[in-house]
């Protein structure tokens, strides 16, 4: 495990790269299919503690926002970690330990590339605006850095009130921490 911090190439206002990736659910899932005003794309995984510390917080999120899509995108190279395959991947998510509203597959990591993700859980969250997905916040969580620490603040909550009130973020980017992305033929 190499614990890395955030450092990706978007701005705030700038559009989501575009996808089309495998879900869990056996479908194929592209931006468009989120009709809600404001999507949290985070890039994670199944084996890294970091990641696997706040699958509560984003299974509550997704529970909490009726308005908000939780997307989870795992790019790890399954060959290597085959804890990130998608079959266990389903497991997760057939037994409750991810209920996020999709949890993807980015076999090659090109989708990770294009956000310019780095670590697991790496989050993004983009508002509506013109028919787009805009990203509105690029960060942590909260405020542990570690997965034993408990969390006292949450900026991603506050992040989605804003953006969700029509209002700009004024939470500052935070790189997160996480396990570096296993990235496939390394």
């Amino acid at each position: 495990m190499v614990a890395m911090e955030s450092d990706s190439e978007l701005e705030r206002g700038d559009v989501a790269p575009a996808f089309e990736l495998p879900g869990t659910d056996g479908e194929t899932h592209t931006l468009d299919v989120f009709g809600t005003d404001a999507l949290l794309v985070v890039f994670t995984c199944n084996h890294c503690p970091y990641a696997k510390a706040k699958f509560a917080l984003l299974n509550e999120f997704a529970a909490e926002y009726g308005d908000l899509a939780v997307v989870g995108i795992n790019p790890n190279d399954a060959g290597e970690y085959p804890n990130d395959s998608v079959e266990a991947m389903r497991e997760y998510v057939d037994d409750g330990t991810i209920a996020y509203d999709a949890y993807l597959r980015d076999e090659t990591g090109e989708v990770a590339a294009a956000y310019g993700a780095v670590c697991t859980p790496d989050p993004f969250l983009f508002g509506r605006e013109d028919g787009e997905w805009r990203l509105r916040y690029h960060g942590r969580l909260d405020d542990a850095l570690n997965p034993d620490e408990e969390p006292t603040a949450f900026y991603v909550h506050d992040a989605v009130d804003s953006v969700l009130a029509g209002e700009s973020v004024s939470v500052p980017d935070r790189p997160s921490r996480g396990c570096s992305i296993k990235w496939p033929d390394e």
